[in-house]
Order: structure tokens, then sequence, then C-alpha cells
């Protein structure tokens, strides 16, 4: 009966679909609106879709591409935000079918908690709001549609959702790496800066000046001394204090050097874009990882987040798949 249902609901909508947009479009010579997509029982609009579209394609404008890199852009943006509109008619519907709501009162506390988190006073935020193309008005109305589809997805997909412990003791056991023990590098350098418009003169004075400094560091003279004496760096002063840093946080450069460093060695000279320089380990510190007890609500949070999303990526396919959508054409 349902199959049936939505045979007769085609062949309707075949029937009068072309005199509908004949109409749409053609009153008194002037465009007034058409229909881009039907989504069962809605039908989103030009005006609509351009209206979401605008911000979007205002920065893409002033964005200074070429022409046809512009339109290329434009035109994928507007089949995602058609796309998006259409996920939301989707949702929007079945909050309805399922009497999810959202009360005023909800949406005023929500406004107010973003205000307080980003310091913005009522009037801030509209000139903020104002500043990407947006009214407050809009802006409300977009909140409350993320807060009745975070209800939505709370009733749909995580309600139906448990992370177990072996799963949160296997996801600990293949990221050891994140959970183990870290190390902080307190380095210090010496720069002997080789300027961007070089000469081969340049690079010549450079070059003696950091074997210079390289040979009285053999000789046992203090880093942080030769740092004051001879680095171009903004450190100098302070002996070429760099302070700590976690390997990750160094440049690829540094990281392949620094790794197999140990407390006092110093580098061998490094070519940088910023001229020549060496590094010194003064200190390594050895951080404390987190046992799996540590670790656990972090690691659950982290599965959790995981597994919401795939899940709503599934149920959101499945609703589209069981509605009627029907894009009108192709958009250009």
């Amino acid at each position: 009966m349902k199959k049936r249902a939505i045979v007769v609901k085609v062949f309707i909508t075949s029937l009068v679909l072309p005199w509908f947009l004949s109409w749409a479009v053609a009153v008194h010579g002037e465009l007034v609106d058409r229909i881009v997509a039907i989504v069962n029982d809605d039908a989103i609009t030009l005006s609509e879709l351009n209206e979401a579209l605008e911000p979007y394609a205002k920065q893409i404008r002033n964005s200074l591409y070429g022409p046809e890199e512009e339109r290329k852009m434009l035109f994928k943006v507007r089949q995602d935000i058609l796309d998006r509109m259409i996920e939301q008619k989707l949702t929007d519907q079945e909050t309805k079918r399922l009497g999810v709501s959202v009360q005023e009162r909800e949406l005023d506390q929500r406004i107010e908690q973003i205000k307080s988190e980003h310091f913005f006073t009522e009037e801030e935020l509209k000139k903020a709001l104002a500043a990407e193309g947006f009214t407050l008005d809009e802006y409300r109305r977009r909140i409350k549609e993320q807060m009745l589809g975070i209800k939505l997805i709370n009733l749909e997909v995580k309600s139906k959702i448990a992370i177990t412990e072996e799963e949160i003791r296997d996801y600990y056991e293949k990221h050891l790496d994140a959970y183990g023990e870290k190390k902080e590098y307190h380095l210090r350098t010496i720069l002997i800066r080789v300027p961007s418009w070089e000469t081969t003169q340049d690079r010549l004075n450079a070059l003696r000046r950091i074997e210079t400094v390289m040979n009285e560091l053999k000789s046992g003279a203090p880093f942080a001394e030769l740092a004051r004496q001879y680095s171009d760096d903004t450190t100098a002063k302070a002996g070429g204090d760099l302070g700590l840093f976690s390997i990750e946080e160094l440049s690829p450069e540094f990281q392949k050097t620094i790794r197999w460093m140990r407390e006092g060695e110093i580098s061998p000279v490094l070519q940088t874009p910023q001229g020549y320089q060496v590094l010194m380990v003064e200190e390594i510190k050895g951080l404390p990882g987190k046992t799996l007890k540590e670790a656990r609500i972090e690691i659950q949070e982290r599965i959790y987040r995981e597994v919401v999303e795939e899940k709503y990526k599934a149920w959101l396919k499945a609703l589209r798949e069981r509605s009627y959508v029907k894009v009108i054409q192709q958009l250009h």
C-alpha cells in the first residue's frame, strides 16, 4: 500500500509540477520563484537557496579568484548547501514526527551562553553577525535548528550507543604513543643569519662565523656566552635560550636532529631558512604518561564522538533513502 502511495505521489507531481513551474516563472514576465528540490511534502525554493548561499558567495567573490575558479567554487558550494538544506528538511520533518521541540527559554539560555563564552554584549553579537551577513533573528533560527538536531541525535542515535570496557582498553593499547611517557627538550640556539638577498661574500662571511663558533664550542667555551657574543637570533641576550619544547612542536628538520641527542649535546651546523644554526639540548624532562585508569574518561569520550558521527551518518543516509527526495534540475 505504501509503495503504491509513493507511485501515485510521483505521478501527481509529474503532472502538476510543469504547470506550477511555468506559473511561478512567468507572472507579468518576471521571475517570482521556483522550486529547486522536493523533500517529501516540503519544497526548497530558489530564493531560500540563494539566501542560504549569499554569505558564502560573498566570501568567495571577495577572495579575488579568477572567473573560472570562482564559477567552479560557487557551483560546488551551491550544491553542498542544497544538500545540507535537503538534510535539514528531512531532520525537521523527523523532529516534528517524533514531537521533538525547543522551548523559547531554552533558546534564550543558549544565546546567553554563547554571548558569555565570547564576552559579547547584545550589540556586539549583532555587529559580529552583521559582518558575516546574518541578522540576530536568522542566527536564533540557526541555533534553534542546531538544538533540535542535537535533541534528535540524542533520541535516535546517542541513546542507542554504549561504549564497552573492552573497546576502551583496545583503544588505549593501540595508542600507547599518545598516552606513554613524553619528553620535553630545553633548547638553546646560536643563529648566524644569512640575508635573503645574500651574495657569495655574505654566505662566506656567515660560514666563517659559524666555523669560529663551532671551534670555540669544541674548545669548551660555554654555549650561552657564545650565543651572547655571536648569535643573530632574538634570544642572544638570554644566551640563546629557546625554552621547553615537545618533539612535535619543533620543525621537521629540528625533530630529526633533536630526537637522537642527549643532555648537554650540541648539534652539527644546520642550514635553515634563516641561515646557519646550532642547537644545544640543555635538559631533557620526562613527563609521565597516563595509565588506562587515568585516560579512561578521555578515551571513552573520544570513541563516543567517533561512533556518534559514524552512526549519525548511517541514520541520515537511511532516512534519506526511505524518503522522497527530488532535485528539480541541475544547478548552474
